[in-house]
């Protein structure tokens, strides 16, 4: 009795795991997919339960006085400073090329993947399946990731079951989604493929890239810490990462800078928590392109924070090559 109830329990699990077909119809239109690729993806998927675990309880949910030593540590600022060191020829090229700092480069790839050496251990295949079709609360954006998989190991001729990523079906040493693996990849030392998983030339190459798509602006702050005055500034505070707020706003509450803004400066105030209370920072545009890499202000803060470690660390080696003068010029 109680093994019949168990494998009817498991039928019903198997039978709900299965997309509709109508769903998957209109998924396969939108994202120009062949419906049939579309179905033999699905058919070789899985639901992962674990999956929907982890997603439940994500870094960003605590507080910043919690969430920088996850990132900001003395181990990724010492292999930080040893991957910029053997890869400085490839991080100078994607400097002058996409004009974006090695540094933050470099501390994006340690973030992710720490440099390299954890790009996860979920089947990506599994993780978009689950999350885009059993997870309600964010079900359309990992819908479409699941088909731009199907895509993209389509195009890299990629077995789909063998790819394997973080929980959130993110792959390679930048941490790309399938959407943003398709369109920021780059084959950046010309052998014809775009592979982040084992080639860290592409992958520099890569997340240059994406931040250079998403407008960058070489040489200009991303954050800076805030003189707060003394009236209230709760009702500055935004939830959404975009810049919604001049500089002339902020200055008119009583927040001084150490850098002179023009007022129509686009600007966000931040508040992290540290364990004795909050303080306060005004975000730029470079932030927010931080925050198009993952929309959370927590992220950013620790991506901003390990390069300029990692930058500091770097300008303090004995050599720095002649031939690379624009190293350190990028500072964030």
């Amino acid at each position: 009795m109680r093994g019949g109830w168990l494998a009817l329990a498991l039928c019903s699990l198997t039978a709900s795991a299965a997309p509709e077909p109508a769903r998957l119809a209109l998924l396969a239109e939108q994202q120009q997919v062949p419906l049939a690729e579309l179905q033999a993806a699905t058919a070789q998927a899985r639901l992962r339960q674990e999956v929907l675990d982890t997603i439940s309880r994500p870094w960003e949910a605590k507080p910043w006085h919690r969430y920088r030593p996850l990132f900001v540590t003395p181990d990724r600022i010492r292999d930080g400073q040893q991957f910029w060191q053997q890869h400085a020829t490839t991080l100078a090229r994607a400097e002058q090329i996409y004009r974006v700092p090695a540094s933050l480069i470099v501390a994006i790839i340690g973030i992710e993947t720490f440099y390299g050496r954890q790009m996860g251990r979920h089947s990506v295949l599994d993780s978009l399946y689950t999350l885009g079709f059993h997870y309600p609360a964010r079900e359309e954006y990992f819908a479409k990731e699941f088909a731009q998989l199907v895509l993209l190991a389509k195009e890299e001729k990629w077995p789909l079951t063998r790819l394997k990523g973080s929980y959130a079906g993110a792959m390679g040493m930048g941490q790309f989604m399938p959407s943003s693996y398709r369109h920021y990849a780059v084959d950046f030392d010309g052998d014809g493929k775009r592979d982040l998983f084992a080639n860290p030339v592409d992958a520099i190459g890569s997340v240059a890239n994406y931040f250079a798509e998403h407008q960058w602006r070489w040489g200009e702050s991303a954050v800076e810490p805030a003189l707060m005055g003394l009236a209230p500034v709760s009702a500055l505070l935004r939830p959404e990462p975009e810049l919604k707020q001049q500089w002339a706003e902020l200055a008119a509450a009583g927040i001084e800078l150490a850098t002179q803004l023009a007022p129509q400066t686009p600007v966000k105030l931040l508040v992290l928590e540290q364990a004795d209370g909050p303080e306060y920072w005004v975000a730029r545009h470079n932030f927010y392109v931080i925050t198009r890499y993952n929309r959370s202000p927590l992220y950013a803060m620790a991506a901003h924070q390990l390069s300029q470690a990692i930058q500091e660390a770097y300008a303090l080696q004995p050599q720095i090559s002649p031939a690379q003068p624009e190293l350190v010029a990028g500072r964030l």
